[in-house]
C-alpha cells in the first residue's frame, strides 16, 4: 500500500513515521508513503493558494486551481487510487473504514487549510469525504495522520502481533475488555490459565464496560 498525503505543511506528517511501530515497518518495505505540497502547483509567481470566498465570509478558502493541479497530476500517476477529503463535513470515520480501506492500493488523504474547499474540488475529485470527529482543527494533518495510522495497522505484518488486531476496541461493535499488567493486584482469573474461562470473562467484561462507555455501539 501507498499513502500519499496532500498538503501545504508535510513537514507537520513526516516526523510521525520517524519512530516507533510505523518507522520500522516503512523500513521493511510494508507501505510507502509520498508528500505533495499543492503550493509546488500554482501557477501564478507568488504560489498563492489561498482566495477570498465568494459572496463574503470570514476568511480564505483553498483555491481552486492549484489543489486542482495536484490532484490531476496524482490522477494520472496513481489510476487505480482513491481519493480522500479530509472535513469536518465529512462522514464520521471508524474502525471498519480503517479495516477497509486497508485494502487499497493507493491512498490520496488531502489535508484541508484555511475556511475549508472550493467545493468543485469535493465534487470533481472526492471518492469519499470524511471527519474524525465534530470539532475543527486548524488544518487537516492530524486528520490525515489519524487516517494512516489507523488504516497501516491493519496491514500484515505492520503490528508484531497480528492477533492483537482481532481484539481490539470496536471490533463486533464492542470496547475492549480491561486490561492489566502483572504488577500489583489484577483479577485471578486471570491467572488462571483456563483459557475458556478468561475468554467468558473477557466477552463478559467487554460487554460491561461497553454499556458504560458507549452504549450507543449496542443499538
Amino acid at each position: 500500500m501507498k499513502i500519499v498525503f496532500v498538503s501545504l505543511f508535510p513537514n507537520l506528517i513526516s516526523p510521525y513515521f520517524e519512530d516507533s511501530i510505523l518507522k520500522r515497518a516503512l523500513e521493511k518495505n510494508l507501505f510507502e508513503i509520498e508528500f505533495v505540497n499543492f503550493r509546488d502547483f500554482a501557477s501564478d509567481k507568488h504560489k498563492k493558494v489561498d482566495t477570498e470566498i465568494v459572496g463574503g465570509g470570514a476568511g480564505m478558502i483553498i483555491d481552486n486551481l492549484a489543489l486542482r493541479n495536484a490532484l490531476n497530476f496524482l490522477k494520472k500517476k496513481y489510476p487505480q487510487s482513491k481519493i480522500i477529503f479530509l472535513t469536518p463535513v465529512g462522514k464520521k470515520y471508524n474502525q471498519k473504514d480503517a479495516v477497509r480501506l486497508s485494502k487499497e492500493e493507493v491512498l490520496i488523504l488531502v489535508s484541508g487549510r484555511y475556511e475549508g474547499f472550493d467545493e468543485r474540488l469535493i465534487e470533481d475529485f472526492a471518492n469519499e469525504v470524511i471527519s474524525i470527529g465534530d470539532f475543527i482543527l486548524t488544518g487537516g494533518e492530524l486528520a490525515s495522520l489519524v487516517i494512516a495510522d489507523s488504516v497501516l495497522r491493519n496491514i500484515n505484518g505492520v503490528l508484531g502481533n497480528s492477533e492483537s488486531l482481532n481484539e481490539e476496541s470496536f471490533n463486533k461493535n464492542m470496547l475492549e475488555a480491561p486490561s492489566f499488567s502483572k504488577i500489583g493486584n489484577a483479577p485471578q482469573i486471570l491467572k488462571s490459565g483456563n483459557h475458556k474461562r478468561v475468554k467468558e470473562w473477557r466477552e463478559k467484561t467487554s460487554l460491561l464496560k461497553t454499556k458504560f462507555h458507549r452504549p450507543d455501539l449496542l443499538y
